[in-house]
């Protein structure tokens, strides 16, 4: 019913910004929240961003002020802009759709911070 595609991911230098864009298809709406999350190599899956369906944002301490949730006209995509990058926000991010009583996840983009 819900199909997402995360891309964008890649390797970046430490104080570099890459821009995550997850595609959303299927039966969606425009209300759905959506969101960011992120599993680093041997860590838990842990939460990034939000973004509610009237454009209400949250982010995770440790990359306020550095990251940027947001989602296009449309509402069937959804970005996460990434700056000031550090090694510690190396990790696979995932992007995930709330539907109901359902969630809806993406197979995730790997994003390496590596000088």
């Amino acid at each position: 019913q819900v199909q997402l595609v995360e891309s964008g991911g890649g390797l970046v230098q430490p104080g570099g910004s890459l821009r995550l864009s997850c595609a959303a298809s299927g039966s969606i709406f425009s209300s759905n929240a959506m969101g960011w999350y992120r599993q680093a190599l041997g860590k838990q899956r842990e939460l990034v961003a939000t973004i509610t369906g009237i454009g209400v944002t949250a982010y995770a301490d440790s990359v306020k002020g550095r990251f940027t949730i947001s989602r296009d006209g449309a509402k069937n995509t959804v970005y996460l802009q990434m700056n000031s990058l550090k090694p510690e926000d190396t990790a696979l991010y995932y992007c995930k759709l709330t539907r109901g009583a359902m969630n809806y996840w993406g197979k995730g983009t790997l994003v390496t911070v590596s000088s």
